[in-house]
Formats: C-alpha cells, structure tokens, sequence
C-alpha cells in the first residue's frame, strides 16, 4: 500500500522528505567542487577520472571543447553564485579572495568569445551581484570594492574587438592578449558563427554597461542582434544555424531551438525581462509564433528548412533543446512545455540521461552525456509555475541517476555512453554553475534562500543579474530600431503570464497531457499484471488493415506498445516501446506490425508517379492558372490520357466525402470538391464516384501548408483492392486549394482541366481564338517570343486577380509537350500518403527534395508586378534553395 502511495502522480511531497532532497543537492555541490579546488585549481576545469586539473595545452586538444578554456580558472568562476545560493557565504568569500589574487585574464590564448561571455563574464558578475548584495545585508564582504566588477569590464574590453566587423556580428574567436589577428591564426580570419554564439551576449554586455555606466559593451551586442532580426528569413521568421558574419549570408539553413540557434531565443524574452525593452519582447513573440507553427510538434521540436519550414531538416533532436520548456513557462505558454518535458522526462528515465542527441522514437543518436542542466532547468521552472509534486519527481530521478551513475571518487564524470555507462574524464563548470542551482532551488522552501530570486533573472549559464538593472541609467548611443512597420503592435502578445490555477484548475489535468507522451514505464512502481488475450485465436491487427480514425485499432497499437503522434504536414508517426504492451504475446504482435507498415510503406514509395496538373480554363483565367497537384495510386492515370479530364467543380456534401453525397444532383458530372481528414482518401472517390463525379479533388485541411514549401504526394490507396475507382483523384495543398475555392466563390462557375501537365492554350481551346486580351496586363507577343528561348523555365508571372496571388502565368506559346513550372526531376522524391495512414518510426517519407519550381513564385507586394523578375535571378533563388537542400543532407549524414 505504501509502494502504491508513494507512485501515484500528483502525491505531494513531504516537508522533510525535500528538505532530505535539498540536503542531498548540496552533499552532491560539496563532493564535486571539494574535488575541483582540492584535486584542479587553478586550472579551470576538474578531471574526475584522473583526479587533476586539465590545463590547456598539457592535455590532448579536444577541439572546440577546448576554446572554453582560457586558463583564468573557469569553474570557480563559473561557480561563484551559486555558493551564495546555496548558502556557503564563507566559502564563497574564501573564493571571491582567491579569483582576485590568482586569476588572470591576458593570457596569450585563443577562446570563444561566446563562451568566455557566458561563462567567465556572466560569472564575475553574478558574483559582483551576490557581493554586493552580501554587503548591503552588512554581515558579509564588507570589504569588498567592486573588485569583481572592474575584472569584468578588464574582460569585456577584452572581448570588444572581436565585434569590428562590418555586421557588428563577432568573430567566433579572440586572443585574450592580443585580440583579432594575432600571432595565433584562428582569430580574425574566420568567416562563420552560429547564430547563438552570435545572439546571446546582451545580458552580460548590458549588464556590465549599467553597472559600469559605460555604453559600449550594451551597444555593440544590440547591434549584433539587430543584424540578426535583419537577416531573419522574412516569411517563415526563422533563423538558421550559422551565419557568414561578413555577409550576413545564412551558412546553413536548418533551424530549430537546440544547438546553434538555442540561446539567442532565450535572450530576446530575458532582455526584455532584465531591461524592460519592449522591442525585444516583440521580436520573440514573432519568433516564438514561427517556432510553435513550424517546429514544435508536440511532445517533439524538430528542425526545419527556414526557406520551406514545412520540410523537416532531421530526423533527431539534440539534448540542449531541453531547455526550451523551461523559456515556454517564462513565456506563459504552460501546456506544450509540459508536453515537451514529458517527452524529454521519459527519455531521461529509458537512458538515465538525455543523449547528446536522439531520434524521434527516443533511440540514441549520439550517445554522450556531458552532465548538461537543461533539463534540470525546465523542471525546476515547470515546478514553479504549477507547483505539481510530479516534478520534485522529476528532480529526484535526477539525482538519482548523477548519483547512481555518474558519481566518481573525485566528482561527477560526464557519460561516454549513457548505454554502457561509461565515462569520460570530464567535468565541465556549467555542472557546479547551473545544475545543484536549479535542483537546490527545486527542493528549497523560501526560507532556505538567502535572498529572493525573483529579483533576479537566470543567464543562460544561470548567472544572476539583478532586475534593478532595469532601472540603471542607459547611455547607450544607438537608437530604438523599431521602424515604422515594427511599431509595438498590442494584439501580437499577451502582456501577462497565466495564472496556472486558472489554467489546470483541475489538479488532474496536467497529468492528462502527459499520459499520452509516456514511452517508458517508471521503475520505482510495479508493472501491470500481464494481460491475457480472452480468445487466443484472435488475429492481430494486419498494417494494410490499419485505420487511424478506428478507435479499435488505436485500441489494439496501444496494447501492443504502439504509440502515434501526429505531425504538422498531416503525416502520423508510429513509435514502439515493448515495455508499454500489455503482454509479451502482444508486444510481439507490435514488432510484428511495425515490420509489416514499414514494408508497406517501402512498396509504395517504389511505387512513386509525377505531380499532375489542375489548369483553371473557365473565364476570366482560360489556362493561365495551374496549381501542382498531388496524384493517386489509384483510379484514372492521367498520364494515359491525351486530353485529360475537362469539367466544372462543384463542393460535395458531405464536404469530408466520408459518407453517401448528399448533393449528388451537383456532384452529377462534375468534378467534386472534398476536404482531407476523417477517411481514407479511396472511400471518398467511391462516394463521389456513386454520386456520378467524373473526377474529384482532396484539399487539404492543414492551414497554410503548399507545395511551395511542402513536399508533394501521392494518395496511396486503403490496402484492399481499389480497381473499382474509375476516375481521376488529385490532391492540392491547402493554398493552392484556396486558389480554387476562391475563384468558385467570386465566379460560381469555374472549369478545371485535369491532366498529367500544363496544356498550352491553343491545345485547350482547339484553333479558336485565345482570349488573352480578355485578361488586363496580358503578356504581349515579343515578351512571349522572349520566353520560348527558355521553354523548360516559364518566367512570366501575372496575378489575375488577389485571389490568386501565387498562381503562375503559362505562356501561350509555349509548345504542348513542354512540362509545366512546376517541374518535377525524376530523382525526385514525392511523398507516399494515404488519409491518416501511420508513417513507420525513422521512415521518414518526406525526405527533402530539390527545389521543385523551375521558377521561385513569391506573393506581389503592392502592385509590383512579379514578372519584372529577370530569369537569372530566378535561378539564382533556385540555385540556393538547391545549395541548402544538399547542406541539410550533409548535416544530417
């Protein structure tokens, strides 16, 4: 009975069984920096194996690793707040004492400026904060002058010279001696950094320009974060991962909330928290919308293309998007970064630690484990905002497994691999500066912190800095940027977090939305008793049988340990956990069908055909308007057919084509009208086709998707036989779709021609006079005579009315056997779909693809007209979207 209590979520927590906790937090502080200032100091970081310092240059170089290591004894540096935090005054006196006497700062070594930022400033000044704040209580450091705070600008000015660029952008390196262009080589010359390393300096740069009152350090960071809001990709407002600090040129063009892009993020919401600058509120706002639009897709963030946000870049995440529920609560946004933290708790609990990185399925990809806090952070902060116990659960499992697993006689030893356990000599100063910070925190009462943090805002190394700040005279010499589109826009943004009593005030709630993210079962309570099937004779559920809209078979995946998320593009994704099945029999039958859906799957992509065409031929745009379709695997091949299909289109009733048409009468005919979701697309071409359609067209139901930016695909059929399907089915995404809808809303009667690829008008209207000069703006003879020397790439683009602004023009001239401008290479992939039809774990079948547009067709602003684009620089956008596509790969390899 006692097992059972102590396993139900939501149990509170004892007083002392956190203050136990809390206790066990510091004993764990205490063994791992005893060991540093016993075993390392002054070097800057411990080697917990070996039980020495690592010393730059007397160790093998690990790389980039190493360019945080400047010889100025980091992890005491780094560690100075959080002694006070944990109430060890003395020790962090003893410490201040020390850092003044014996650290230097000129030394002739080469570091990364946003890791010296984060860690060695931020350091010395949450430390110059924690003095000062000592000092004003009259107990403590009394005599202590600003010390700290004259080291830190010494550094700072250290660190200005990596800013003289033409973007005001930083060069990823400097020499603490000699900055740029040194005798060492690294600095200076380099051309890239990553947009975090870029984007998360101006909380320790304004900081030490408030306290020292000097505008230099604040002025030069916001610079480099206005060059980046610049360069951000204008229609998805997203950034990429890193950037030519010269050119402002994006480098690569993935982008996600992990690695490279992390921090910037949290910068933006925690500047306008520590300086009260609304602008950089509005600049997170409108990034955190393109976040939640593109990436998030819970309980997963996955990476994009910020040219085509709706392709996914990779397959896997990486460890330090941790962090990003943890911003989420900051933001106000409670619900996803409790999904996203349950997603992340569980793969905690099936590996003892988050990866380095892991696939979407929660296997390891890279199998390290460097002791990283942000999953500590996100904990703590999601405890504060709800004050659900499951969280001090959360934060107990943590401990445990440092402990269990981690734990050295010489400190914590970050993991080689969290699947063996082994170690690597290595403990970084982030461990001491923000893990024990956030757990003391997690299990401390109020009364065991010295001071309130609430008056204080967390760096992203959780370094303190006061909020007092805010109101510190600002002499900065550059203006608000905010231009005259940018004006402060009330309705982009809540002004105030949520109360999270009036959002859960169920106490169950919360625990609602993460019992459908659990993959692993908790292995402190015990396990179901094992299921026994009634009727041992019942079948298991076949893959090609498999409807996700069938709650019976939702029912039978779960008892197998089969899990579906869905995704934003419309796919859903399979994921097994064997733990999860009620049986051993019915975890068998999981695997089982795991194996079956992805052979299934891997026959239809072998069965892949080319886009096709729907040509709007109806007045008032007689040919000139051609949406890119997907097609079917079933039903009339157009490819076969030299004419196509030619009729009206009406919308069918029901408008999902799921049951009998009602409207059979209009549906008679013509070419019906359906919107995607509730069945399987071959059901609703035999409605339809019952009703008397001689064709019909799925639009899809998830708002803003277009083959502009999605990878096209075809409807795969309902694993029975689909020969009885006689007519055309085409698939438009849900722009393109609107396109039609709208022209049926304004004109009531609109003809579409059906076909494998674009007729030129002459063919469609069989010698009889074109009625171009119908249409105002037509193209004249000459600009089409221009266009022919280009016949495979159409350049001429008009919209015909706003309600097809994205439409492209077909020349008349162009001949019938030329393809249309939405042109497919046959190495292309397209994407097998069927209607709600589970996509296997890892088999992810919208891979990117190469630009599909032979052309780049962009919405027009004003009345500018779009075809005044010349041909090269529509190649040239191609060419960059090509060059970025074969970089994603590349990463991803």
């Amino acid at each position: 009975m006692l097992l059972g209590a102590l396993c139900r979520f939501g149990e509170a927590m004892s007083r002392e069984e956190k203050q136990k906790l809390r206790n066990q937090v510091v004993e764990m502080f205490d063994h791992a920096y005893q060991n540093y200032m016993d075993h390392a100091y002054p070097a800057d970081e411990l080697m917990p194996l070996t039980c020495r310092g690592r010393v730059r240059g007397l160790e093998p170089s690990r790389g980039d690793v190493d360019d945080a290591l400047g010889k100025f004894s980091l992890t005491l540096i780094d560690t100075l707040d959080t002694l006070v935090l944990l109430n060890k005054t003395t020790e962090f006196e003893a410490a201040v004492r020390s850092v003044l006497s014996d650290v230097r700062l000129d030394n002739d070594i080469v570091v990364s400026v946003f890791e010296t930022n984060i860690r060695v400033l931020g350091g010395l000044l949450g430390g110059h904060s924690m003095a000062v704040m000592l000092k004003e209580g009259g107990q403590h450091m009394l005599w202590y002058q600003d010390e700290l705070l004259h080291m830190a600008k010494d550094l700072g000015l250290r660190l200005l010279p990596a800013f003289n660029t033409s973007s005001g952008l930083p060069y990823p390196r400097i020499n603490l001696k000699h900055g740029v262009r040194g005798p060492e080589t690294r600095t200076g010359t380099e051309t890239d950094t990553c947009t975090a390393c870029a984007g998360t300096m101006i909380l320790e740069f304004a900081a030490l320009s408030r306290f020292t009152g000097d505008p230099v350090f604040e002025d030069h960071a916001r610079r480099a974060l206005d060059f980046l809001w610049e360069k951000r990709q204008r229609n998805s407002n997203l950034v990429g991962t890193t950037i030519n600090i010269h050119s402002g040129e994006w480098v690569r063009r993935d982008s996600g909330v992990g690695a490279g892009i992390d921090s910037y993020y949290e910068y933006l919401l925690k500047a306008y928290i520590l300086l009260g600058d609304d602008l950089f509120l509005q600049r997170f706002n409108i990034h955190y919308a393109s976040i939640m639009k593109y990436i998030s897709q819970p309980p997963l963030l996955l990476d994009v293309h910020i040219h085509k946000p709706l392709l996914p870049a990779r397959t896997w995440m990486d460890s330090l998007l941790a962090f990003f529920p943890g911003l989420q609560v900051l933001k106000g946004d409670i619900r996803p970064a409790i999904e996203t933290h349950e997603m992340l708790y569980q793969v905690t609990k099936k590996h003892n630690f988050l990866p380095e990185a892991f696939t979407t399925d929660f296997r390891v990809h890279w199998a390290q484990h460097p002791l990283r806090p942000e999953f500590a952070e996100s904990t703590y902060f999601l405890y504060k905002a709800t004050g659900d116990p499951y969280y001090l659960e959360a934060g107990r499992t943590i401990l445990d497994n440092l402990n269990r697993f981690a734990r050295v006689p010489c400190g914590f030893a970050a993991m080689k691999d969290v699947r063996t356990g082994s170690h690597e000599d290595r403990m970084d100063s982030f461990f001491l500066a923000e893990m024990f910070k956030y757990l003391f925190l997690l299990f401390a009462e109020a009364e065991d912190i010295p001071f309130d943090v609430e008056d204080y805002v967390f760096t992203t190394e959780a370094h303190l800095l006061p909020l007092s700040l805010s109101t510190a005279p600002n002499f900065s010499s550059i203006p608000s940027n905010r231009t005259s589109d940018e004006e402060l826009d009330d309705s982009n943004f809540d002004w105030t977090c949520p109360n999270t009593r009036l959002l859960f005030p169920d106490p169950a709630f919360p625990r609602s939305l993460r019992e459908p993210i659990r993959s692993a079962v908790d292995k402190s309570c015990p396990r179901p008793a094992p299921y026994r099937e009634p009727g041992m004779g019942r079948p298991p559920l076949r893959a090609q049988d498999f409807m996700a809209n069938n709650p019976e078979h939702l029912e039978l995946l779960r008892r197998m340990g089969v899990s579906l998320i869905h995704l934003k593009d419309g796919r859903v994704q399979l994921v097994q956990h064997a733990t999860q099945a009620v049986s051993a029999v019915a975890a068998e039958d999981g695997v089982r069908f795991m194996q079956e859906m992805m052979e299934l799957s891997s026959q239809q992509q072998k069965e892949q055909l080319p886009p096709r065409a729907i040509q709007i031929v109806s007045h008032p745009f007689f040919g000139r308007v051609v949406l890119t379709a997907g097609p079917a695997q079933f039903g009339t091949d157009l490819s076969k057919s030299s004419t196509g299909v030619r009729g009206f289109v009406t919308v069918a009733e029901p408008y999902s084509g799921c049951t009998e048409i009602t409207n059979g009468e209009y549906v008679q005919g013509h070419i019906a009208l359906l919107q995607r979701g509730q069945c399987m697309f071959a059901e609703k071409a035999r409605n339809i086709q019952k009703a008397g359609a001689i064709g019909g067209i799925v639009i899809d139901d998830n708002e803003g998707s277009s083959s502009d930016t999605a990878p096209l695909f075809q409807m795969a059929g309902d694993g029975r036989s689909t020969d009885d399907v006689t007519l055309p089915l085409l698939f438009l995404f849900h722009k393109e779709g609107n396109i039609l809808l709208e022209a049926l809303k304004e004109y009531r009667e609109v003809e579409v021609l059906l076909s494998d690829k674009a007729r030129d008008r002459a063919a469609i209207f069989k010698g009889k006079p074109l009625p171009g000069s119908l249409i105002e703006g037509s193209v004249d003879v000459q600009e089409e005579e221009d266009c022919q020397t280009e016949a495979t790439t159409p350049t001429s683009f008009k919209p015909v009315s706003q309600s097809q602004m994205s439409t492209e023009e077909l020349d008349k001239s162009v001949p019938e056997e030329v393809t249309p401008a939405k042109e497919v290479s046959p190495a292309e992939e397209l994407r097998i779909e069927e209607e709600d039809r589970a996509v296997p774990p890892l088999a992810d079948t919208a891979q990117p693809t190469e630009e599909r547009d032979s052309e780049k067709t962009e919405e027009p602003r004003g009345d500018k007209d779009l075809s005044s684009q010349s041909v090269d620089q529509l190649l040239a956008d191609w060419q960059e979207d090509l060059e970025a596509f074969k970089q994603m790969e590349k990463d991803d390899l």
